[in-house]
């Protein structure tokens, strides 16, 4: 399997090159060169597979060349060993037609955990194959750092450096990634937005004074295996609720654009999906590419769903690329016009090809604390604000009753407790596994919010590329 740019100037890679790399030289993002496919016989013969061996079946096509099958097995195994629920993800019923999928049960209690777990161990077999060492930078509005982090953490010929926005994120998610204090880790609380953080973390990787000393990696949706790793717990979903033969519909909170995207791959490989339906807070840009053709920027607002308060969402564009006919030149021209003016139209190719599979909805605050009040008065399950906002995007997109919907829970609603006590009068505890949280020493910097800042301080803590 190859992988090629979507702004089509870079090399085509293979996995482990794609992986290692994250962000395309020509500062596109790595996709597929073709869609796997399975037929419906293949889907069906997955059913009441173990997690670990379904994630091997599904994501053995993209890793061919790289890895064997027998070596993707043990790391998925290795990876989904350690969740908390035998299921990995297990999926819940709210009402005769909508579903909740639990993707919280990994180590930090977020769904980056399901593809961060297996990320980790990518990194470290690929580099055991060499004497390289990778400098991973990310940029996170939540739980990516955390996830990341708990996935690298000690591990040899790796070092990893998160932004977070200073104060922007929740007191648990910060201290689960700034008590982590392996000498490998690198925490920084930036003086910015999320995007200040993540355009930050872009510039580096084009950056040729980093790059000629660092061999500087992504752990963000941005790198295409932690995407890979996303697209199986659809199918998971899918099987349970009588895929191949009936077709199911998904409401995924996003803000970056990776989660929903693994759906769409989903899709493409043959999986029999309804709709997925984009559910955004108030900072609603993906809202309105997708429902007026308009991706232009605002400022950040800041809400209870932090992991959503962003303006740009990274993984877009690979949606772009693929509604478009695949075109990396006329794509790198149209992303330069946004990276310049921060408002770009989507062409009518773009509009109508997404608008095959994807619908839209905004949440207000309001219409989050509504969704956890009936989650949890109607249903008895407490739900973290992110997943409600997904949630009530499901209840309102008007999908036909023979369709299951299936809201992704993407957090434990104890990374929120404030929020989701204010909802429902419940503050949910933490599991016992991080119960010690608020007892941990802490460790981070803090710097502006400037990219000369940020690379320097990388540049004097990085070990440099053998």
């Amino acid at each position: 399997m190859k992988y090629v740019s979507t702004r089509g100037s870079a090399p085509a890679l293979d996995f482990e090159g794609a992986t290692l790399a994250g962000l395309a030289s020509d500062g596109g993002l790595y996709v597929p060169e073709a869609w796997p496919q399975f037929s419906a016989d293949e889907i069906a013969a997955m059913r009441g597979l173990p997690y670990a061996e379904l994630a091997t079946r599904v994501m053995l096509p993209f890793v061919e060349g790289s890895l064997t099958e027998d070596e993707l097995r043990g790391l998925c195994q290795h990876a989904y060993g350690k969740f908390a629920h035998a299921a990995v993800t297990p999926l819940k019923q709210f009402d005769e037609q909508h579903w909740l999928l639990e993707l919280f049960h990994g180590p930090t209690l977020a769904f980056k955990d399901v593809a961060l777990q297996l990320l980790g161990l990518l990194f470290e077999t690929f580099l055991s194959r060499s004497s390289d060492h990778l400098t991973i930078v990310g940029a996170t509005s939540g739980d990516t750092g955390s996830a990341a982090i708990n996935a690298v953490a000690g591990r040899d010929r790796i070092d990893i450096f998160m932004l977070h926005p200073d104060g922007r994120i929740s007191d648990v998610q910060r201290r689960q990634m700034t008590t982590v204090l392996a000498p490998n880790v690198h925490n920084i609380a930036i003086d910015g937005s999320f995007d200040d953080a993540q355009a930050s973390v872009k510039r580096m990787f084009n950056d040729p004074e980093m790059t000629g000393r660092f061999h500087i990696g992504a752990v963000n949706s941005i790198n295409w295996a932690r995407l890979m790793a996303q697209v199986v717990y659809y199918f998971a979903a899918a099987l349970q609720l009588g895929a191949p033969e009936r077709k199911v519909a998904f409401a995924v909170p996003t803000g970056n654009f990776g989660d929903v995207f693994a759906g769409y791959v989903a899709a493409q490989m043959g999986l029999p999906v309804e709709q997925l339906i984009v559910a955004t807070n108030v900072n609603d840009i993906l809202h309105r590419a997708l429902s007026e053709g308009d991706y232009s920027t605002g400022t950040v607002t800041p809400t209870a769903a932090p992991s959503m308060d962003i303006q740009v969402s990274s993984n877009f564009e690979r949606l772009l690329f693929d509604c478009a006919g695949r075109d990396g030149e006329a794509l790198a021209e149209q992303m330069r016009g946004f990276e310049e003016s921060k408002a770009m139209r989507l062409t009518n190719a773009q509009r109508e090809g997404a608008a095959h599979l994807f619908a839209s909805a905004r949440a207000d605050a309001d219409d989050t604390a509504r969704a956890m009040r009936w989650a949890y008065e109607q249903c008895g399950e407490i739900i973290d604000p992110h997943t409600a906002i997904g949630l009530h995007a499901a209840r309102q997109a008007g999908i036909a009753a023979d369709v299951p919907v299936v809201t992704l829970a993407t957090a434990h609603p104890a990374k929120f407790r404030d929020a989701v006590e204010r909802a429902t009068g419940v503050r949910p505890a933490l599991p016992a596994r991080v119960g010690d949280l608020f007892s941990r020493e802490e460790r981070y910097a803090t710097l502006g919010g400037d990219y000369a800042s940020i690379a320097t301080y990388v540049a004097e803590h990085a070990i440099e590329a053998g």
